[in-house]
């Protein structure tokens, strides 16, 4: 007898409709056979299943068996079609009743007990059950929590192959998860980041830090070992604006397909911080492997990406963040496949002045160590980060002496309106903030008077600067007027982005 379950596989981010097939009563030898591109860990699925089937009370058939992954030209991946298959098997040999079995997706891995283990893409496989009309998915926990952010279908959370059994025959009553209760989880988790209150001095860094993350700029500390300057980094997602619904549910796909879930590092509702070690491998950092997956560009998707002592990462690794902070995206070629994924991160970067780290009378360094750690970052990538600080060391009697900092709420608050202003502004245009303005929005809302023009280009032809550093020092000024709440740049404001900008000339060149 034939029998039909639906599951998926993933592709990048997204989930693609996989139908499993199972056929068995067919004459020959009692052997199981599986087709459509499965790899090991599908191909071994046959052991899970069977030594689940049998733990949990069912019979085996004694026919020949084919299973079938449609479609074929599509290679399957992982262990999510071990319960799909499992309850093939038990329909195709009229074990349980399949009436409604294709009214959800069903994935789930299966131990040889029969209880369910979590899967990757929850997420995607629950969107994908919505695009297509489906009443819900059954996954297993917590693949389940992360699904049931997804409104408009129904979402089972199975602990068990006999269970899932049940509740398909109707023996078994399982409520469908509740985004709201999801929701309350993710914003009741603590906070164990810190808070900038615990930053003493460093004003002009914190300001610094302020401007970028209002705007969504990309930042560069420079400062000696000491300065505070990872300190700071690792609290910018405390002052960050709380993501959306939709930029939340972006990042849950990506952290989702990449094997976390909502017990891993996106356990709250809040921006993702990254903060790879400098040994860190190009592919590791963009994304890859012989079946593509994303990297450290896309895990931090509408986050923090922190690049601490970043001359130390490769140059390779380096330059292949260009594209990815110019677009937004970035596009992964494998001979398994292509795929696209987003990035839109915030460059968070920190380095030492010198490879010993001091400078002056302090500094150990010839001439020549000097430039060949400061020539390890490109003109071009410089030209993409917007604002530079320098992060002096504090004195001793700075530290005893010196009164705590704003808090990070405090900040927050000033944030929010600022960010409040761009979403009024780019209202209806996939644009979150003035890092990503384009030509056209550049010309329409960082209009300068001539008395102004001319000052900007006096600072251009000084510091020769590239027009790529032109826009953003417009962008940065145009986030500087609207923490101060202005309609339009004003003189004051395109000074300070103007300062932000002349360090990649006097310190790095």
């Amino acid at each position: 007898m034939l029998a039909t379950v639906s599951s998926s596989t993933l592709l990048g981010i997204q989930a693609q409709l996989v139908q499993v097939e199972v056929n068995t009563g067919e004459e020959g030898e009692p052997k199981v056979f599986m087709v459509g591109l499965p790899d090991t860990a599908v191909k071994e699925s046959q052991n899970r299943v069977f030594s689940a089937l049998t733990n949990s009370g069912f019979k085996m058939s004694r026919t020949r068996t084919t299973i079938n992954l449609a479609p074929g030209d599509v290679r399957k991946e992982g262990p999510l079609y071990d319960l799909p298959i499992a309850l093939g098997l038990l329909s195709a040999t009229r074990q349980m009743d399949s009436s409604i079995i294709n009214d959800y997706l069903i994935a789930g891995e299966l131990s040889l007990s029969g209880s369910t283990r979590p899967i990757k893409g929850g997420l995607a496989i629950a969107l994908l059950a919505r695009e297509l009309g489906k009443k819900g998915v059954i996954l297993p926990f917590p693949s389940s929590q992360e699904a049931a952010l997804v409104e408009g279908i129904d979402v089972i959370e199975v602990e068990s192959l006999d269970q899932t059994v049940r509740f398909l025959h109707g023996e078994l009553e399982l409520h469908p998860q509740s985004t709201a209760s999801v929701l309350d989880t993710l914003g009741n988790q603590e906070n164990h980041i810190g808070d900038f209150s615990e930053i003493k001095g460093q004003h002009s860094v914190r300001r610094a830090i302020e401007v970028a993350v209002a705007g969504g700029h990309n930042i560069l500390l420079i400062g000696p070992p000491g300065s505070g300057k990872s300190m700071m980094a690792k609290r910018i997602p405390t002052i960050m604006p709380e993501p959306s619904l939709d930029e939340f549910l972006e990042i849950l796909s990506v952290h989702s397909v990449a094997g976390n879930t909502l017990k891993g590092p996106v356990n709250r509702f809040q921006r993702p911080y990254r903060s790879p070690h400098h040994t860190i491998s190009d592919v590791g950092l963009l994304g890859g492997g012989s079946i593509p997956g994303p990297g450290e560009v896309s895990l931090s998707h509408n986050g923090v990406l922190f690049l601490d002592e970043l001359p130390e990462f490769k140059r390779s690794a380096l330059e292949v963040l260009r594209q990815p902070l110019e677009d937004g995206n970035v596009t992964i070629s494998r001979s398994a496949g292509k795929i696209t994924l987003p990035c839109r991160f915030m460059l968070v970067a920190a380095m030492n002045p010198t490879p010993c780290g001091y400078t002056g009378d302090e500094c150990t360094d010839t001439p020549a160590q000097i430039q060949r750690y400061r020539s390890k970052i490109s003109g071009p990538l410089l030209d993409r980060i917007d604002l530079h600080i320098e992060a002096p060391a504090l004195t001793i009697e700075e530290l005893r002496n010196a009164k705590p900092g704003e808090s990070s709420a405090v900040i927050r608050e000033r944030i929010a309106q600022a960010r409040a202003i761009q979403r009024d502004r780019f209202l209806g245009e996939p644009i979150p903030c003035n890092s990503r303005m384009e030509q056209k929005h550049i010309r329409s809302y960082c209009s300068m008077n001539r008395q102004l023009g001319d000052i900007l280009q006096q600072a251009m032809e000084q510091l020769k600067l590239s027009a790529r550093a032109y826009d953003r020092i417009l962008k940065v000024s145009r986030t500087i007027a609207d923490l101060a709440g202005k309609d339009s740049i004003e003189m004051q404001h395109l000074l300070e982005a103007i300062q932000y900008r002349s360090l990649d000339r006097e310190v790095l060149y």
